[in-house]
């Protein structure tokens, strides 16, 4: 099972709780033939009417379609629109409070895939007294074993200051991460949540820096860090990704994935959603930041406010990784220049190289304990022709190409390469490694490229090998079976 098929599994069930502006989105699909003759607009011939959870509601639905257990805890009216928001909410636990407002909606009218009006009906201004004691009450109680909480701020009055503060101080108690999507123009409200995760314009009216390029957008989410006083602050670029500032790391910025574009319609709600139901699962900052840039990837292809399932999101990632492993799979002027940009970053680089013709468990506690003596680690490969000189013409049993595209699934090995000389001297001496690394049946007199290693400051490593396991045996047992 890859890393993204073991989180997903690992999110399945996980409770999280939900606090927000809960909305009805209503779409009102058409064509338009002609211009009304009463005044200059068009005339939309109605074909198609549906209703969906939007805002605070979709991200709940986002965490049921993503195999969580979801819990939503919003303020509604007495009113048929609540009706419809309960009936668009399959597979959500609700627990609405009533408030004298009416429901939230907005009704989308749209011809040939475009919008061309919106019809907004609400209350914006901030609830009650008695709704936000209620709406206390309840979150305290929906709480009770959840895994994560995401405040889901529209500005539409639910999230006061009052029901922020109790929201994140109940959470706190309990041990459960906060992810916030924000709207105020002050982060300050959201102090003590666990990871604010605002757009471009957000953080830029919130710090009045914009978020150009990765450095720019580095520099305004540490200032969105400390205004928010939050753990780490995940900024969605639109187009150019994600940027993760976590308060005790370095910014990592996670491009997006190449798609078609339908509809950026609550992207940012089911990004919020496969981030929360990530950290829920015990997943890092990291992970849980390139599983949700996934998930929003799907969510722009659908049209109009949808909800990313389990399934579509499985194959993404299956898709991703599979990319993934051709990225590992590098020339060699390809891997110096990655290998300088690891250097600049201050990280250790490993080298250790072999013909790997069929992988076994030896090889695999080698590369892990090689991964584990450097930051990241080079694997080069003998080329078929290679390994015909060295080990005969009846070797190798896998081609360069399946040998490589085996290590390059292994977790252990960072970049993959080929080299076709009997030995990687002159590939050592390019890379110039800071670690390099063998199998403890070779003495460091007797390493290839040891001294040269050696000269320049770094050091050779000696892996014990496992006992049992050699390609050599196990070929000899196969012809001996034939």
């Amino acid at each position: 099972m890859t890393a993204g098929a073991e989180l997903l599994a690992a999110m399945a069930g996980r409770r999280v709780v939900v606090l927000g502006d809960a909305m009805l989105d209503r779409y009102v699909a058409g064509e338009v033939r002609r211009i009304s003759p009463e005044a200059p607009i068009p005339v939309l011939r109605a074909r198609e009417r549906r209703e969906v959870a939007g805002g605070a509601a979709n991200a709940a639905l986002n965490v049921a379609s993503l195999g969580g257990q979801a819990v939503l805890v919003a303020a509604v009216g007495r009113d048929e629109a609540a009706a419809a928001l309960r009936a668009a909410l399959a597979g959500v636990e609700t627990r609405f409070v009533e408030a004298p407002r009416p429901t939230t909606v907005k009704t989308r009218f749209v011809a040939g895939g475009q919008q061309m009006l919106r019809l907004d009906e609400e209350d914006a201004g901030p609830v009650d007294a008695a709704t936000e004691e209620a709406l206390l009450a309840a979150i305290r109680a929906a709480l009770e074993g959840a895994r994560a909480l995401i405040l889901s701020d529209y500005a539409k009055g639910v999230l006061t200051d009052r029901v922020l503060a109790g929201a994140i101080e109940a959470a706190r108690a309990a041990g459960v991460p906060v992810v916030v999507d924000p709207k105020r123009e002050d982060f300050a409200a959201y102090a003590g949540a666990t990871v604010v995760a605002p757009n471009a314009f957000e953080i830029a009216r919130a710090t009045g820096l914009a978020a150009g390029d990765d450095e720019a957008a580095a520099i305004a989410c540490r200032a969105a860090l400390e205004q928010a006083r939050a753990e780490a602050i995940l900024l969605k670029r639109s187009e150019k990704g994600l940027t993760l500032l976590p308060r005790d790391g370095e910014a990592m910025h996670v491009p997006t994935r190449a798609r078609e574009v339908a509809d950026v319609s609550g992207a940012g709600d089911t990004l919020v959603a496969a981030f929360a139901l990530a950290l829920a699962a015990g997943a890092a900052l990291a992970e849980a930041a390139r599983l949700a840039n996934e998930a929003a990837g799907l969510a722009v292809g659908h049209h109009g406010t949808a909800a990313v399932t389990r399934a579509e999101l499985a194959a993404a990632l299956h898709q991703g990784e599979v990319l993934a492993l051709d990225d590992k799979i590098v020339s060699e002027a390809e891997a110096v220049a990655r290998i300088a940009a690891w250097r600049a970053a201050g990280l250790a680089v490993g080298f250790t190289n072999g013909c790997f013709d069929l992988i076994h468990p030896g090889h695999v506690r080698l590369l892990a304990s090689a991964r584990a003596a450097c930051d990241r680690l080079v694997v080069a490969l003998n080329t078929d022709a290679s390994v015909k000189r060295l080990k005969g013409p009846e070797r190798p049993v896998q081609s360069e190409t399946a040998r490589a595209t085996v290590m390059a699934s292994i977790a252990s090995a960072d970049l993959v390469m080929l080299f076709d000389e009997d030995t990687p001297e002159r590939l050592i001496r390019a890379i110039r490694p800071d670690v390099l690394i063998k199998g403890a049946d070779y003495t460091v007199a007797t390493v290839v490229g040891a001294d040269f290693v050696q000269a320049h400051g770094g050091r050779v490593v000696l892996i014990p090998l496992e006992a049992g396991h050699s390609t050599t045996a196990t070929i000899s047992r196969i012809h001996a079976g034939a």
